[in-house]
């Protein structure tokens, strides 16, 4: 395997992000909305279903860009002192880096998002002017090690099953990937990480959405299983189930499957111009 360009990750991570977020947007507002206190029908059931999608749309591209710069940076550095690109390791610690890091990023887009998916009679820029004039800037960031706890043990599972499915497929067809290929891949490994992670994911939500100074506003996560445990049992920690795992695989499929062939296009045009 040949390093990846910082630009070409930059460029292929910005891409693949705002491809399936904004493509995917109605199913990611269900969930939220299957999630949230109030259930389904309250929170606005199938009205606005693109609310919070400006919000998304801006911070999409750097969200998936840092990600994959990083990812792609400690995999290039495991090469440089030996370690081989292909052992799971690699990828769990890249894909782990890359999710505190573009957690920096991903909570504000989420804590606007997912408020303005709930609360439908307000539009993101409402909900970032209020949310900054009741908590600061700190409401911003709140749920952003519950969010933390979510994404990297999805991404350490995901990643490192989406690069074995790529070299057992690989190695059975006796050539490189196409994009298509590791796009299904993506889909697969995509569908199992979330299935397992959506507690946390459930988790996350409610503390995101909680009113201010409540017990589930302090961020966290095992309180959080709690209360909802307590509430719904065991089928409250899975609501939203049906449609993240919908929403995941299919938007793993893009995600990946856009990544794979905008870093192949990045590397010819820049091959072609001598920047590689």
């Amino acid at each position: 395997m040949t390093d990846t360009d910082f630009r070409v990750a930059l460029l292929a991570g910005a891409a693949a992000g705002t491809s399936v977020d904004v493509s995917l947007f109605p199913l990611d507002t269900i969930k939220t909305r299957l999630q949230s206190h109030a259930g389904f029908w309250k929170s606005g059931g199938f009205r606005g279903i693109y609310s919070g999608l400006l919000s998304v749309t801006i911070g999409s591209a750097p969200t998936a860009a840092v990600f994959f710069c990083t990812y792609e940076t400690t995999k290039n550095f495991a090469s440089s002192v030996g370690l081989s690109k292909s052992f799971p390791i690699v990828h769990m610690a890249g894909a782990s880096f890359g999710e505190v890091t573009c957690c920096l990023i991903r909570v504000p887009v989420e804590v606007i998002k997912q408020r303005a998916q709930v609360f439908t009679n307000t539009s993101s820029y409402s909900v970032l002017r209020n949310t900054l004039q009741s908590e600061g800037f700190r409401g911003l960031y709140r749920g952003y090690l519950s969010t933390v706890i979510r994404e990297v043990p999805f991404s350490f599972m995901q990643f490192p099953m989406w690069e074995y499915f790529k070299i057992l497929w690989s190695r059975e067809q006796g050539k490189p990937v196409d994009p298509w290929q590791s796009s299904v891949c993506g889909a697969v490994a995509g569908s199992i990480a979330s299935g397992i992670t959506t507690p946390l994911d459930v988790a996350k939500t409610r503390i995101m959405l909680a009113e201010k100074n409540s017990a589930l506003a302090s961020g966290s996560i095992p309180h959080a299983i709690k209360i909802i445990f307590l509430e719904k049992g065991v089928k409250g920690l899975f609501a939203g189930i049906i449609p993240r795992v919908i929403w995941i695989s299919i938007g793993g499929a893009i995600f990946l499957g856009v990544y794979e062939k905008v870093k192949l296009i990045c590397n010819k045009h820049f091959t072609e111009k001598g920047y590689l």
